[in-house]
Parts: structure tokens; C-alpha cells; sequence
């Protein structure tokens, strides 16, 4: 039998995952502590931006035919204050954001013109329309303002801002519950017996999940038991809506995660064909009110858990938050700088990206040992090596970036 059968693309893990999955509910936060949210309805313009025409500069304000010549004039505005008609044939001293005069189609730049006391010289050929941003250039009243599902960073919520928003409808964060497993795994500042290792994902894995939207609300520690492995995962199941684990899904005698899952509810795939993270299972855990909690079940090993995130729990997310940017990570073609040979798993390699003359560059970091942590410092993108491939110094490779949002 072919063992590389038993092993299922990352396509099939995907579409499991992410089958039936809805948007959570929304909440309503204060603009201000919205930052970083997902915005849960389409919002919908109350105002136009800019409210009114207005001047793009310094400069002075007038009727494009009266130009060529010396203007009396005739008012001044500064941003702020309401401007009066304008007199005709004449221009107004306007400062950047001032109203422009009704009457007045066009601003000159105080650069070109040449005042003696009251009045001004303006040169020929100015254009109506120059130097004037126009009511409604950004936002017209009745268009959408931003759609559900944006994330809302600095520039999104200064748009809101500019609405006069001060409350806005977010989807609520998806609860997660991050379970390690294995009694050689201790948390940092407890003594290390022979044979244990302080738990470096649990750190990592949070720092992820909240870059992604989520927000964490248990942590535990299962041991080596499959009766309290039973308990611990039913726990969470009740408390999260996703259920993410370290370890205890390979195929060991002292790994119970897989065989739990399977007893309180159902494993929809196990083992990938992908390199790093080939034990890694994907099923559902009942709630106890007649809802699913999604289950994941990550690989011990620190970058197989690193590249799991990325791959699985970030679109997972993003699929619970209605959030489109999140749903997968963004491709750059990029030329490898390195040499490498794949056989039956796609391989998923940390690299760098640098941007030259010649387009991006894709260089590996040298060991690419699932155990090696510290490769994933400045990784910056995943290089999809396929199954059974050869690489080689400038060769095209596709790179997912890891640099953007999450």
C-alpha cells in the first residue's frame, strides 16, 4: 500500500476546516476601542467628504476668466470659517481647507501671485478647477463608507472618524482554548527534570491567535492520561469556540488527543501531506447546547505548530469574523535563492523575501528542522515547494507572505 495515499493535501485539510462555518454575532464597541476589529455591518455614509468645496493650498480664490490681470481683494479665509460670495471681479486671500467663495472656481497658488497692498496679480490660463477639492471627492453621502468584514486599522477608522462615528458593530473574537500536551512539557520558571522541555509554543501560539482577531480564554496543560485528556478537552469545548492543541495527535502510546476527539465527537482529517506539520488533526467537539466547537489539533514540534497557525487557524479565523483579508495569505512569485528536492509532502519553507532590481528574492534559512525555532524569527513568507520537486537557484517559486494583516 502506497503510504503517501493515507496522506491528504492541504486543500482537503482546508475544506474541512472551514465547511460550515459562520460569522459570529456582533457587538457594539466605542470608536476608539475598536481598533484591530472586524467591522460586523456595512456602513453607509451620513455625510459628504469634504462637506464642502474647498482649497487644496494656500493661495487666492477666484472666477478662472478674471484671470490675467491685478484683482482687488475683496475677503479673506481662513479653514474653519464660513466664506462670503464673491464680489465679481475680484479674488479672496484663502488659506488650505478654507470654503471656497460662492462665485469662485478655481484657487492660484500664493507662489504665483505678486500682491501690492490690496490687491492682486494673477497670471493667465488658470484652469477652473485647480487647487479645489470638490464636495463629496472622498465619500458621497448614501455610498458605502467601509463593508462588513474590514478590519479596522488606522486609515479605516479614521474614515469612520470622519463620519462623526462614535460607536461601531464588530464582530465579536472567536474564544480559543490552547491545550499543550505531554509531561515532558513544563511552563517557563518551573525546574526542568531529565527529559522536559519548557513549553515554547503556548507564548508563541498566543501572540499569533491575537495578531489573527482571537481572543484566548483558556489555557491548560493535558497529561499523559486519556481519561483527564477526555475531561480537559470537554472543558474546552464548553468554553471556546475553536479548540487548538500541541501535540498528542501522532500515532504514540501516550498520544490521547486523536482518540479523544474521536470518543466526545468527530475527527474530519488527520495527517497531512505537507512538510512541516504532517500530524495534524482537524475535527469538531460538542458544546453541550447543541453547537460544535472546531478542534485542531497542532504538531508539538515548534514550527510544525508555527506554520499550522498560519495555514489553518488564521483562515479559521478570519472565516469567524466574516473577514475576507484573513481567509488566505497573499501570494508573491518570488525567484529562489536556494536549492532544495521534495519528496512525497509539499514542503512549506521559511524563507526571507528581499526585494531587488530583478524582482523578489526567496532565501531559505539553512536548517529547515521542524525543531529549529529560531528560523521562524524573521521568516517573513513560507515558500510552497510541491511534492516531488527539485529546486534550484533562480527558479520560480511561490511565496505566501506572512508580513501583512494577522
Amino acid at each position: 500500500m502506497d503510504r503517501r495515499s493515507e496522506l491528504k493535501p492541504i486543500s482537503a485539510a482546508l475544506a474541512a476546516l472551514l465547511a460550515e462555518v459562520e460569522a459570529l454575532d456582533n457587538e457594539t464597541l466605542p470608536l476608539e476601542q475598536a481598533a484591530g476589529r472586524v467591522l460586523g455591518e456595512t456602513v453607509t455614509a451620513r455625510l459628504d467628504v469634504p462637506g464642502f468645496d474647498n482649497s487644496a493650498m494656500d493661495g487666492y480664490a477666484l472666477d478662472h476668466r478674471d484671470a490675467g490681470g491685478r484683482l482687488p481683494i475683496s475677503q479673506r479665509i481662513a479653514a474653519g470659517t464660513p466664506a462670503r460670495p464673491l464680489a465679481p471681479g475680484s479674488c479672496a486671500r484663502i488659506f488650505t481647507g478654507g470654503e471656497i467663495p460662492p462665485g469662485a472656481d478655481c484657487v492660484v497658488m500664493q507662489e504665483r501671485v505678486e500682491v501690492e497692498g490690496t490687491t492682486a496679480w494673477i497670471p493667465e490660463g488658470v484652469p477652473a478647477g485647480d487647487n479645489v477639492r470638490r464636495r463629496g471627492r472622498d465619500v458621497a453621502s448614501g455610498a458605502a463608507v467601509l463593508e462588513a468584514g474590514t478590519r479596522l486599522e488606522a486609515a479605516a477608522l479614521g474614515h469612520l472618524a470622519g463620519q462623526g462615528i462614535t460607536e461601531v458593530a464588530v464582530r465579536r473574537r472567536p474564544r480559543l482554548a490552547l491545550l499543550s500536551t505531554g509531561d515532558e512539557i513544563v511552563d517557563p520558571g518551573q525546574p526542568l527534570a531529565p527529559g522536559q522541555l519548557y513549553n515554547s509554543n503556548r507564548p508563541m501560539l498566543r501572540r499569533l491567535l491575537e495578531r489573527f482577531g482571537a481572543e484566548l480564554v483558556m489555557t491548560a496543560s493535558l497529561p499523559d492520561d486519556a481519561a483527564a485528556t477526555r475531561r480537559i478537552l470537554g472543558e474546552a469545548a464548553r468554553a471556546a469556540d475553536v479548540v487548538v492543541t500541541t501535540g498528542g495527535v501522532s500515532v504514540g502510546e501516550e498520544d490521547h488527543v486523536k482518540a479523544a476527539v474521536e470518543t466526545l465527537g468527530r475527527l474530519d482529517l488527520w495527517r497531512l501531506a505537507i512538510r512541516p506539520g504532517k500530524p495534524l488533526a482537524l475535527g469538531r467537539l460538542p458544546r453541550g447546547d447543541g453547537k460544535e466547537s472546531r478542534f485542531v489539533g497542532l504538531p508539538g514540534n515548534p514550527v510544525s505548530s508555527f506554520v499550522g497557525a498560519w495555514l489553518f487557524l488564521r483562515p479559521l479565523v478570519g472565516a469567524l469574523l466574516g473577514c475576507p483579508a484573513l481567509a488566505q495569505l497573499p501570494e508573491v512569485p518570488a525567484r529562489a535563492a536556494f536549492t532544495t528536492r521534495t519528496g512525497p509532502r509539499a514542503h512549506y519553507m521559511r524563507v526571507t523575501l528581499t526585494f531587488e532590481a530583478e524582482g523578489p528574492q526567496a532565501r531559505a534559512f539553512e536548517d529547515q528542522n521542524s525543531a529549529v525555532l529560531s528560523s521562524c524569527i524573521e521568516t517573513d513568507a513560507l515558500a510552497v515547494i510541491p511534492a516531488d520537486s527539485e529546486v534550484t537557484p533562480g527558479d520560480p517559486v511561490t511565496c505566501l507572505w506572512l508580513g501583512g494583516v494577522g
